[in-house]
Protein backbone atom coordinates (compact mmCIF):
# COMPACT_ATOMS: atom_id res chain seq x y z
CA UNK A 1 0.00 0.00 0.00
CA UNK A 2 2.91 2.29 0.50
CA UNK A 3 4.46 1.62 -1.97
CA UNK A 4 1.61 2.16 -4.00
CA UNK A 5 1.00 5.98 -2.70
CA UNK A 6 4.79 7.11 -3.46
CA UNK A 7 4.33 5.79 -6.99
CA UNK A 8 1.80 8.03 -6.99
CA UNK A 9 3.14 10.60 -5.93
CA UNK A 10 6.39 10.47 -7.94
CA UNK A 11 4.19 10.43 -11.09
CA UNK A 12 2.61 13.76 -10.20
CA UNK A 13 5.65 14.99 -9.45
CA UNK A 14 6.96 14.13 -12.54
CA UNK A 15 3.91 15.65 -14.33
CA UNK A 16 4.05 18.60 -13.07
CA UNK A 17 7.70 19.43 -13.29
CA UNK A 18 7.08 18.83 -17.43
CA UNK A 19 3.64 20.75 -17.66
CA UNK A 20 5.62 24.22 -16.89
CA UNK A 21 8.29 24.02 -19.68
CA UNK A 22 6.14 22.94 -22.18
CA UNK A 23 3.97 25.93 -20.99
CA UNK A 24 6.73 28.53 -21.15
CA UNK A 25 7.95 27.10 -24.52
CA UNK A 26 4.42 27.86 -25.60
CA UNK A 27 4.66 31.36 -24.73
CA UNK A 28 7.77 31.85 -26.07
CA UNK A 29 7.16 30.49 -29.55
CA UNK A 30 4.27 32.86 -29.50
CA UNK A 31 6.38 36.25 -28.52
CA UNK A 32 8.62 34.93 -31.05
CA UNK A 33 5.99 34.98 -33.86
CA UNK A 34 5.35 38.64 -32.77
CA UNK A 35 8.65 39.58 -33.20
CA UNK A 36 9.53 37.53 -36.63
CA UNK A 37 5.73 39.36 -38.12
CA UNK A 38 6.42 43.01 -36.80
CA UNK A 39 9.87 43.45 -36.60
CA UNK A 40 9.97 44.77 -33.57
CA UNK A 41 11.81 43.93 -30.11
CA UNK A 42 9.93 42.08 -26.83
CA UNK A 43 10.69 43.29 -23.56
CA UNK A 44 9.95 40.33 -21.13
CA UNK A 45 7.41 40.96 -18.56
CA UNK A 46 9.67 42.13 -15.10
CA UNK A 47 6.23 42.25 -12.79
CA UNK A 48 4.20 39.34 -13.46
CA UNK A 49 4.90 35.64 -13.73
CA UNK A 50 7.59 34.10 -16.16
CA UNK A 51 5.51 32.17 -18.23
CA UNK A 52 3.19 34.66 -18.55
CA UNK A 53 3.69 37.50 -21.48
CA UNK A 54 3.23 41.27 -20.48
CA UNK A 55 1.10 43.61 -21.75
CA UNK A 56 3.33 45.37 -24.35
CA UNK A 57 4.16 41.80 -25.70
CA UNK A 58 0.46 41.06 -26.44
CA UNK A 59 0.07 44.60 -27.87
CA UNK A 60 2.79 43.71 -30.53
CA UNK A 61 1.50 40.11 -31.06
CA UNK A 62 -2.03 41.37 -31.80
CA UNK A 63 -0.57 44.25 -34.65
CA UNK A 64 0.72 41.67 -36.91
CA UNK A 65 -0.28 42.31 -40.81
CA UNK A 66 -2.44 39.33 -40.91
CA UNK A 67 -4.81 40.26 -37.82
CA UNK A 68 -4.51 44.11 -39.10
CA UNK A 69 -6.18 42.85 -42.63
CA UNK A 70 -9.05 41.12 -40.74
CA UNK A 71 -9.36 43.56 -38.25
CA UNK A 72 -8.74 46.42 -39.86
CA UNK A 73 -9.31 45.91 -43.60
CA UNK A 74 -7.58 48.17 -46.20
CA UNK A 75 -5.03 49.41 -43.21
CA UNK A 76 -1.38 48.83 -44.56
CA UNK A 77 0.35 51.22 -42.48
CA UNK A 78 3.51 48.87 -42.15
CA UNK A 79 3.40 48.43 -45.61
CA UNK A 80 3.54 51.99 -46.17
CA UNK A 81 6.35 52.80 -43.42
CA UNK A 82 8.90 50.25 -45.37
CA UNK A 83 7.98 52.00 -48.49
CA UNK A 84 8.58 55.16 -47.08
CA UNK A 85 12.22 54.29 -46.06
CA UNK A 86 13.14 54.35 -49.54
CA UNK A 87 14.36 50.88 -49.53
CA UNK A 88 14.88 49.61 -52.98
CA UNK A 89 12.51 46.35 -53.19
CA UNK A 90 11.71 43.89 -56.24
CA UNK A 91 10.35 45.10 -59.35
CA UNK A 92 9.50 43.33 -62.36
CA UNK A 93 9.83 46.35 -64.61
CA UNK A 94 13.57 47.60 -65.80
CA UNK A 95 13.03 51.21 -65.26
CA UNK A 96 15.50 53.03 -62.83
CA UNK A 97 14.67 53.35 -59.60
CA UNK A 98 11.15 51.14 -60.10
CA UNK A 99 11.75 49.33 -57.17
CA UNK A 100 11.79 52.35 -54.59
CA UNK A 101 7.88 53.53 -54.82
CA UNK A 102 8.04 56.67 -53.30
CA UNK A 103 11.48 58.86 -52.88
CA UNK A 104 13.31 59.18 -49.46
CA UNK A 105 14.46 62.10 -47.96
CA UNK A 106 17.40 63.58 -50.06
CA UNK A 107 19.38 67.10 -49.80
CA UNK A 108 16.79 69.96 -51.01
CA UNK A 109 15.26 72.83 -50.46
CA UNK A 110 12.45 73.17 -48.15
CA UNK A 111 13.43 69.80 -46.90
CA UNK A 112 12.51 70.51 -43.32
CA UNK A 113 8.80 70.75 -44.28
CA UNK A 114 8.83 67.72 -46.29
CA UNK A 115 8.41 63.90 -45.01
CA UNK A 116 10.20 63.14 -48.66
CA UNK A 117 12.24 64.48 -51.02
CA UNK A 118 9.23 64.16 -53.70
CA UNK A 119 7.32 66.32 -51.35
CA UNK A 120 9.81 69.03 -50.82
CA UNK A 121 10.46 69.40 -54.67
CA UNK A 122 6.68 69.96 -55.51
CA UNK A 123 6.44 72.26 -52.21
CA UNK A 124 9.19 74.15 -53.62
CA UNK A 125 7.74 74.09 -57.19
CA UNK A 126 4.19 74.71 -56.27
CA UNK A 127 5.52 77.70 -53.39
CA UNK A 128 7.94 80.26 -53.81
CA UNK A 129 8.97 79.22 -57.64
CA UNK A 130 5.22 79.58 -58.57
CA UNK A 131 4.75 82.79 -56.64
CA UNK A 132 7.90 84.76 -57.40
CA UNK A 133 7.40 83.62 -61.12
CA UNK A 134 3.95 85.15 -61.29
CA UNK A 135 4.99 88.30 -58.96
CA UNK A 136 7.55 88.96 -61.80
CA UNK A 137 5.65 88.61 -64.74
CA UNK A 138 3.01 90.89 -63.12
CA UNK A 139 5.21 93.54 -62.19
CA UNK A 140 6.58 93.48 -66.06
CA UNK A 141 3.32 93.85 -67.49
CA UNK A 142 2.20 96.96 -64.65
CA UNK A 143 5.11 98.81 -65.95
CA UNK A 144 4.86 98.26 -69.69
CA UNK A 145 1.39 99.61 -69.42
CA UNK A 146 2.41 102.71 -67.08
CA UNK A 147 5.37 102.98 -69.75
CA UNK A 148 2.30 103.40 -72.28
CA UNK A 149 -0.23 105.17 -70.92
CA UNK A 150 1.96 107.64 -69.03
CA UNK A 151 5.15 108.37 -71.46
CA UNK A 152 3.30 106.94 -74.66
CA UNK A 153 5.34 105.28 -77.47
CA UNK A 154 8.59 106.35 -78.83
CA UNK A 155 7.45 108.14 -81.66
CA UNK A 156 9.96 110.20 -84.07
CA UNK A 157 11.16 113.94 -83.36
CA UNK A 158 10.95 114.60 -87.41
CA UNK A 159 8.47 113.58 -90.08
CA UNK A 160 9.06 110.47 -92.07
CA UNK A 161 11.82 111.71 -95.38
CA UNK A 162 9.95 108.16 -97.37
CA UNK A 163 13.19 107.07 -98.70
CA UNK A 164 13.37 103.58 -97.22
CA UNK A 165 17.04 101.13 -95.69
CA UNK A 166 16.47 97.77 -95.86
CA UNK A 167 17.56 97.08 -92.30
CA UNK A 168 16.74 93.09 -92.14
CA UNK A 169 17.41 90.32 -95.50
CA UNK A 170 14.86 87.98 -95.63
CA UNK A 171 16.80 85.13 -93.98
CA UNK A 172 17.20 87.18 -90.58
CA UNK A 173 13.23 88.16 -90.56
CA UNK A 174 12.90 84.29 -91.31
CA UNK A 175 15.22 83.16 -88.56
CA UNK A 176 13.42 85.81 -85.84
CA UNK A 177 10.09 84.78 -86.59
CA UNK A 178 10.73 81.29 -86.34
CA UNK A 179 12.59 81.64 -83.06
CA UNK A 180 9.02 84.18 -82.25
CA UNK A 181 6.61 81.66 -82.75
CA UNK A 182 8.00 78.68 -81.31
CA UNK A 183 8.86 80.95 -78.24
CA UNK A 184 5.26 82.21 -77.89
CA UNK A 185 4.23 78.58 -77.93
CA UNK A 186 5.96 77.35 -75.24
CA UNK A 187 5.30 80.38 -73.58
CA UNK A 188 1.84 80.01 -73.63
CA UNK A 189 1.99 76.26 -72.80
CA UNK A 190 4.24 76.10 -70.32
CA UNK A 191 2.20 79.11 -68.43
CA UNK A 192 -1.04 77.19 -68.76
CA UNK A 193 0.70 74.16 -67.03
CA UNK A 194 2.55 76.73 -64.25
CA UNK A 195 -0.75 78.66 -63.78
CA UNK A 196 -3.18 77.28 -65.19
CA UNK A 197 -4.69 75.68 -62.04
CA UNK A 198 -4.95 78.21 -60.01
CA UNK A 199 -6.95 80.11 -62.83
CA UNK A 200 -8.35 77.76 -65.10
CA UNK A 201 -9.53 75.12 -62.65
CA UNK A 202 -12.40 77.79 -61.04
CA UNK A 203 -13.78 78.83 -64.06
CA UNK A 204 -13.88 75.64 -66.52
CA UNK A 205 -13.56 72.70 -64.35
CA UNK A 206 -10.89 69.83 -64.13
CA UNK A 207 -12.16 67.49 -66.70
CA UNK A 208 -11.38 70.87 -69.20
CA UNK A 209 -8.53 71.82 -68.06
CA UNK A 210 -7.03 68.22 -68.03
CA UNK A 211 -7.82 68.24 -71.44
CA UNK A 212 -6.08 71.63 -71.96
CA UNK A 213 -2.74 70.95 -70.03
CA UNK A 214 -2.76 67.52 -71.84
CA UNK A 215 -2.57 69.21 -75.14
CA UNK A 216 -0.24 72.03 -73.84
CA UNK A 217 2.46 69.52 -72.99
CA UNK A 218 2.62 67.81 -75.98
CA UNK A 219 2.60 71.10 -77.95
CA UNK A 220 5.75 71.81 -75.34
CA UNK A 221 7.32 68.77 -75.97
CA UNK A 222 7.58 68.79 -79.91
CA UNK A 223 7.71 72.56 -79.98
CA UNK A 224 10.89 72.80 -77.63
CA UNK A 225 13.10 70.82 -80.34
CA UNK A 226 12.07 73.33 -82.78
CA UNK A 227 12.62 76.55 -81.08
CA UNK A 228 16.53 75.03 -80.37
CA UNK A 229 17.36 74.97 -83.64
CA UNK A 230 15.71 78.71 -84.53
CA UNK A 231 17.87 79.86 -81.48
CA UNK A 232 21.19 78.76 -82.88
CA UNK A 233 20.17 80.03 -86.40
CA UNK A 234 19.17 83.30 -85.41
CA UNK A 235 22.80 83.60 -83.16
CA UNK A 236 24.62 82.43 -86.07
CA UNK A 237 22.44 84.90 -88.10
CA UNK A 238 22.63 88.13 -85.73
CA UNK A 239 26.19 88.01 -83.91
CA UNK A 240 28.65 89.49 -86.02
CA UNK A 241 26.34 92.96 -85.12
CA UNK A 242 25.98 92.00 -81.30
CA UNK A 243 29.33 92.15 -80.00
CA UNK A 244 29.90 95.32 -77.99
CA UNK A 245 31.30 98.49 -79.38
CA UNK A 246 31.44 102.03 -79.18
CA UNK A 247 28.72 104.08 -77.89
CA UNK A 248 27.28 101.20 -75.69
CA UNK A 249 28.11 102.23 -72.32
CA UNK A 250 26.87 105.44 -73.09
CA UNK A 251 23.56 104.38 -73.99
CA UNK A 252 23.19 102.17 -70.89
CA UNK A 253 24.08 104.97 -68.60
CA UNK A 254 21.06 106.71 -70.30
CA UNK A 255 18.99 104.28 -70.90
CA UNK A 256 18.60 105.12 -74.30
CA UNK A 257 18.39 108.59 -73.71
CA UNK A 258 15.76 108.54 -71.18
CA UNK A 259 18.07 110.42 -68.94
CA UNK A 260 20.59 113.05 -69.41
CA UNK A 261 18.87 114.73 -71.90
CA UNK A 262 21.04 113.74 -74.38
CA UNK A 263 20.52 111.84 -77.46
CA UNK A 264 22.23 108.33 -76.83
CA UNK A 265 24.47 107.38 -79.85
CA UNK A 266 23.80 103.21 -81.07
CA UNK A 267 25.42 100.93 -84.13
CA UNK A 268 23.19 98.57 -85.66
CA UNK A 269 21.97 97.24 -82.33
CA UNK A 270 21.64 99.25 -79.37
CA UNK A 271 22.93 97.90 -75.48
CA UNK A 272 19.51 97.11 -74.87
CA UNK A 273 19.01 95.29 -77.98
CA UNK A 274 22.55 93.33 -77.41
CA UNK A 275 21.94 92.84 -73.42
CA UNK A 276 18.49 90.76 -74.54
CA UNK A 277 20.20 88.58 -77.46
CA UNK A 278 23.21 87.70 -75.23
CA UNK A 279 20.99 87.62 -71.94
CA UNK A 280 17.84 86.36 -73.42
CA UNK A 281 18.25 84.83 -76.42
CA UNK A 282 21.64 82.69 -76.17
CA UNK A 283 22.09 82.80 -72.21
CA UNK A 284 18.38 81.71 -70.86
CA UNK A 285 17.21 80.42 -74.01
CA UNK A 286 19.77 77.73 -74.13
CA UNK A 287 19.61 77.09 -70.64
CA UNK A 288 15.96 76.37 -70.89
CA UNK A 289 16.76 74.21 -73.93
CA UNK A 290 19.29 71.84 -72.47
CA UNK A 291 16.93 71.46 -69.50
CA UNK A 292 13.57 70.64 -71.50
CA UNK A 293 16.20 68.36 -73.06
CA UNK A 294 16.96 66.91 -69.56
CA UNK A 295 12.95 66.64 -69.17
CA UNK A 296 12.27 65.14 -72.69
CA UNK A 297 14.70 62.24 -71.89
CA UNK A 298 17.05 63.35 -74.91
CA UNK A 299 20.37 63.22 -73.55
CA UNK A 300 22.04 60.45 -74.18
CA UNK A 301 24.40 58.68 -71.51
CA UNK A 302 22.57 60.59 -68.49
CA UNK A 303 20.71 59.47 -65.75
CA UNK A 304 17.21 60.22 -65.48
CA UNK A 305 16.69 59.83 -61.94
CA UNK A 306 14.13 62.12 -59.96
CA UNK A 307 16.73 63.61 -58.24
CA UNK A 308 18.25 64.72 -61.63
CA UNK A 309 14.86 65.70 -63.12
CA UNK A 310 13.87 67.17 -60.28
CA UNK A 311 16.53 70.14 -60.23
CA UNK A 312 16.10 70.17 -64.09
CA UNK A 313 12.82 71.10 -63.59
CA UNK A 314 13.67 74.33 -61.36
CA UNK A 315 16.22 75.16 -63.55
CA UNK A 316 13.92 74.90 -66.40
CA UNK A 317 11.25 77.01 -64.75
CA UNK A 318 13.01 79.78 -63.24
CA UNK A 319 15.13 80.33 -66.47
CA UNK A 320 11.65 80.26 -68.41
CA UNK A 321 10.22 82.65 -65.97
CA UNK A 322 12.88 84.63 -66.68
CA UNK A 323 13.37 84.96 -70.46
CA UNK A 324 9.51 85.35 -70.67
CA UNK A 325 9.91 88.43 -68.37
CA UNK A 326 12.87 90.05 -70.53
CA UNK A 327 11.07 89.15 -73.57
CA UNK A 328 7.75 91.55 -72.51
CA UNK A 329 10.40 94.35 -72.72
CA UNK A 330 11.76 93.49 -76.15
CA UNK A 331 8.12 92.80 -77.76
CA UNK A 332 6.56 95.57 -76.10
CA UNK A 333 9.16 98.29 -77.34
CA UNK A 334 8.79 96.13 -81.08
CA UNK A 335 5.76 96.76 -81.40
CA UNK A 336 3.13 99.32 -80.02
CA UNK A 337 6.32 100.91 -77.66
CA UNK A 338 8.32 102.56 -80.87
CA UNK A 339 6.96 104.15 -84.16
CA UNK A 340 8.39 101.87 -87.37
CA UNK A 341 10.33 99.27 -85.10
CA UNK A 342 7.64 96.84 -86.26
CA UNK A 343 8.05 97.46 -89.58
CA UNK A 344 11.85 96.39 -89.82
CA UNK A 345 10.93 92.97 -88.83
CA UNK A 346 7.98 93.03 -91.27
CA UNK A 347 8.74 94.25 -94.27
CA UNK A 348 12.23 94.47 -93.30
CA UNK A 349 12.88 98.26 -94.25
CA UNK A 350 13.01 101.28 -92.14
CA UNK A 351 12.42 105.01 -92.69
CA UNK A 352 15.40 107.16 -93.25
CA UNK A 353 14.52 109.19 -90.69
CA UNK A 354 13.86 106.16 -88.13
CA UNK A 355 17.27 105.13 -88.66
CA UNK A 356 18.96 108.47 -88.41
CA UNK A 357 17.20 108.99 -84.64
CA UNK A 358 17.47 105.40 -83.52
CA UNK A 359 20.63 103.85 -84.83
CA UNK A 360 22.59 107.24 -85.68
CA UNK A 361 25.88 105.07 -85.96
CA UNK A 362 24.48 102.66 -88.12
CA UNK A 363 22.78 104.89 -90.25
CA UNK A 364 25.95 106.76 -90.82
CA UNK A 365 27.51 103.52 -91.78
CA UNK A 366 24.74 102.89 -94.59
CA UNK A 367 25.46 106.82 -96.26
CA UNK A 368 28.85 106.02 -96.49
CA UNK A 369 28.98 102.67 -98.04
CA UNK A 370 30.87 101.01 -94.91
CA UNK A 371 27.82 98.65 -95.03
CA UNK A 372 27.31 97.63 -98.61
CA UNK A 373 24.72 94.82 -98.14
CA UNK A 374 22.25 96.95 -97.09
CA UNK A 375 20.91 98.97 -99.52
CA UNK A 376 18.64 101.52 -99.90
CA UNK A 377 15.39 102.05 -102.05
CA UNK A 378 15.17 104.98 -103.92
CA UNK A 379 12.18 107.74 -103.28
CA UNK A 380 10.55 106.90 -106.05
CA UNK A 381 10.02 103.44 -105.50
CA UNK A 382 8.41 104.10 -102.15
CA UNK A 383 5.24 105.71 -100.28
CA UNK A 384 5.87 108.56 -99.18
CA UNK A 385 5.11 109.92 -95.73
CA UNK A 386 2.10 111.84 -96.77
CA UNK A 387 2.54 111.10 -100.50
CA UNK A 388 -1.80 111.96 -101.74
CA UNK A 389 -4.12 110.25 -103.43
CA UNK A 390 -2.27 111.57 -106.86
CA UNK A 391 0.76 110.39 -106.58
CA UNK A 392 0.41 107.00 -104.35
CA UNK A 393 1.88 104.08 -106.41
CA UNK A 394 0.29 100.90 -107.04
Amino acid sequence: MKTTIVTGLLILALLASGAAPAQNRVDQGKVGAAQTVSGAPVTPSTTGPASTPNVESIDILKQNQAERSRDQPGNAAPTFRIIKEGTKNYSSLPALESGVLIQPKAQFPLQARATTAGEAWRNYRNGPLTHFGGWILLGVLAALAAMYFIAGPVRLKSPRTGRLIERFTAIERLAHWSTAITFVLLALSGLTMLFGKYIMIPVFGHPLFGWLAFLCKNVHNFVGPLFTVSIVVTFIVFVKDNFPGRGDLTWLLRLGGMFGGKHAHAGRFNAGEKLWFWGGVVGLSLLVSASGFVLDKLVPGLEYSRGNMQIANVIHLVGAVLVAAMSLGHIYLGSIGMEGALEAMTTGYVDDEWAREHHDLWYDDVVSGKVPRIRTVPLADTVRADPGPASAPS
